[in-house]
């Protein structure tokens, strides 16, 4: 195994030599099967020569014992089947075919011939056929076309294969006359072509001689298999590896999914999203831009702590952030961060539509959040919560630093800048459940949004005079009654938002 593992690293570790012998197993491979195939050749003619020398000389033989040496001169020569008991007899066709057959079969070669007929001389006793010669023979008088017939002889095996010929005997006229006129004729009725036996020619071939024969290409198919078959230990192995990698990859990237998903709750989602896409780096690294920024907190939240177990005041403060949470990423606000009781979230930056959509979107959240309190005000109450959470909310447009503040070990995405503390300055003006913008965030959403301008202002860090526009509590349901999705390609229309007139006209509308 060590050696095998040492010839698999050697072919792996040079794949040129992996193609290389790919190629030449390619352009060799026809090379073995021609040689093999002139092997064969060789081989057959080579038995062919061999079986033909030992017939012809059998022949030779028969013919100079039982033919020339048996002449007399002083003699009538006559050929008869009982030729050993006259002088100067020699035997007919038939006796000879049948003595000859019986003499190149005990050479022992792999050729075997007979000459067997049903109607034998009386003097010869009973000829036996075989079952293939019988069969043929009643073929051959049945008329058929065939000059010879083949059989595949039962004693072949897996080990040797054997195969026999039979053609018929032709009664020809001289035949007919001497088989009609000899006393021990078993028949006397012969007619010229009449089928009077056969001749059977069987040959035997070991299949281990076959198998020699292809010599070039068992060599061929040795080297190459064993090579293959090392090749393949190898790579067995490898895939084992690979497979050990595969599952502690997968194992990995499950971790890391997990722990993707759990730093994704310390992200805003289009931050995460940026990052892990690769459009920005965790390196310090900031730049400015014009953001609408949102800053909330709760009116009193210290008060209402007092009055409330820490169980309880974690509960509601959580279900307050999750409310919230769910309706900036509906309006695809980029959240800040938490602070206490606090929410501080901008619009631009790292995805925008505008400095005039990204103020709309931001307004919109915050009467939608102011709108949604509403409803959860009366759920508190409902569950025994006497001072439920009020919200004041400041909106401001303005340019500010945004980027990776911080160290190299630990750095935070956010905001700065004095437009960025303008919207915390605007929230502590505004009145609970209320909402104070600036006038260039006011601009941009007069066209919906109903606002009450408010006194000039001076704040700590602005040089200007600021004029802010207030939406007063009990007023901030005065959400647009119709929305555009951020790609313009749809319309949301908010009925229970629409005054009756404006809905009957609609739904007459929608009717036809």
């Amino acid at each position: 195994m060590a050696f095998t593992q040492r010839i698999g690293r050697f072919l792996v570790n040079r794949p040129h030599l992996i193609n290389w012998g790919i190629g030449i197993a390619i352009v060799t491979l026809p090379l073995m099967v021609w040689l093999d195939l002139m092997a064969i050749t060789d081989q057959s003619l080579r038995r062919q020569t061999q079986a033909l020398d030992a017939v012809l000389d059998t022949m030779r033989s028969y013919y100079a014992q039982n033919v020339i040496a048996r002449l007399d001169p002083d003699s009538p020569t006559v050929a008869t089947h009982e030729y050993h008991d006259q002088d100067g007899a020699i035997p007919i066709p038939a006796t000879m075919a049948i003595e000859l057959g019986e003499q190149i079969s005990s050479h022992g070669l792999n050729l075997r011939y007979r000459f067997a007929s049903d109607y034998p001389f009386k003097g010869r006793g009973e000829s036996s056929l075989t079952a293939e010669e019988s069969r043929a023979l009643a073929e051959f008088r049945a008329g058929s076309d065939r000059p010879h017939l083949f059989f595949r002889n039962e004693d072949a095996s897996l080990f040797a294969h054997s195969l026999t010929m039979v053609t018929p005997v032709v009664m020809e006229p001289t035949c007919v006359a001497c088989h009609n006129s000899h006393p021990q004729s078993a028949k006397t009725d012969w007619k010229v072509g009449d089928i009077r036996g056969v001749q059977s020619y069987s040959i035997s071939q070991p299949v281990a001689v076959s198998l020699m024969s292809f010599s070039h290409l068992l060599a061929y198919m040795i080297v190459a298999g064993s090579l293959g078959v090392v090749f393949a230990l190898h790579q067995l192995r490898l895939a084992n590896r690979f497979k050990k990698l595969s599952e502690e990859l997968s194992s990995n990237n499950e971790f890391l999914a997990g722990i993707s998903m759990k730093i994704s709750r310390y992200l805003s989602p289009q931050v995460y999203r940026s990052i892990f896409s690769g459009e920005k780096d965790a390196e310090i690294s900031t730049e400015r831009k014009k953001l609408t920024v949102f800053f909330s907190d709760i009116k009193d939240f210290t008060q209402t702590a007092e009055t409330l177990q820490p169980e309880e005041l974690t509960a509601l403060l959580n279900e307050y952030f999750t409310e919230m949470s769910v309706i900036a990423a509906k309006h695809g606000a980029t959240i800040d961060k938490f602070i206490g009781d606090a929410i501080v979230a901008f619009f631009g930056d790292p995805e925008t539509l505008g400095t005039a959509e990204d103020a709309r979107a931001c307004v919109r959240m915050a009467l939608e959040m102011q709108e949604r309190l509403g409803e959860l005000e009366q759920e508190w109450r409902a569950r025994g919560i006497d001072r439920p959470f009020r919200a004041r909310i400041g909106i401001n447009t303005g340019y500010c630093n945004v980027g990776n503040f911080g160290s190299r070990e630990r750095m935070d995405y956010t905001i700065i800048g004095a437009e960025a503390n303008l919207a915390a300055r605007l929230e502590a003006a505004a009145e609970p459940g209320g909402i104070v913008m600036s006038h260039e965030t006011y601009a941009h959403v007069r066209d919906f949004v109903a606002a009450e301008p408010m006194p000039a202002m001076q704040f700590k860090g602005i040089s200007r005079d600021v004029h802010p526009y207030a939406i007063a509590p009990g007023r901030a349901n005065n959400l647009p009654p119709a929305e555009a999705s951020h790609d313009g390609k749809s319309l949301t229309v908010h009925l229970d938002r629409l005054d009756a007139a404006t809905r009957a006209k609609l739904e007459a509308l929608l009717g036809r």
